[in-house]
Formats: structure tokens, C-alpha cells, sequence
């Protein structure tokens, strides 16, 4: 069984587009995130980056979860460790 899932870009059928309000906002980056972590996109348009911008987009993201994610939520949410 796959340990990952994208159920919410296959689903949402409402507004997508940003600066309308919080919850619009919000469904707008899930669905991005999870096209955008396509296996077909990501394998494109990996490549194509520069150091840079691999390393930028690399440091936000773990930014992100550093942030608001705790050690326990990390593991089980970004890592799939069954023990935390």
C-alpha cells in the first residue's frame, strides 16, 4: 500500500485562485502542492532548475516544517515512521 497520498486535488471542484479569501487560499496551495509534486512535473521540471533554485526551494520547505510541524508530526507526517 502506498504511503502517500494526493486524494485532495482529485476531489476539490470548487474555486481555485488565490487572494479571494483564507479558505480559497488555502484548497489553492493544497491542489498547487499537489500537482505540483506530480511524478511527471517533478521529473520535468526538477531538472531544468538551477542550484540555486533547487537549493532555495529545498530550504523553504524545510523551513516550513520546522516551523510548524512538531518532531512527532514530522516523522509520522513527512518521514511515515510508524513509531511517532
Amino acid at each position: 500500500m502506498a504511503q502517500h497520498s494526493h486524494e485532495f486535488v482529485e476531489t476539490y471542484d470548487d474555486l481555485i485562485g488565490f487572494g479571494l479569501d483564507r479558505t480559497t487560499d488555502e484548497n489553492t496551495l493544497i491542489v498547487y502542492l499537489q500537482k505540483f509534486s506530480d511524478d511527471a512535473l517533478v521529473q520535468k521540471l526538477v531538472p531544468r532548475m538551477t542550484d540555486d533554485e533547487l537549493e532555495a526551494l529545498f530550504h523553504l520547505m524545510n523551513r516550513m516544517m520546522r516551523k510548524y510541524l512538531s518532531d512527532s508530526e514530522y516523522h509520522r507526517l513527512f518521514l511515515k515512521e510508524a513509531s511517532h
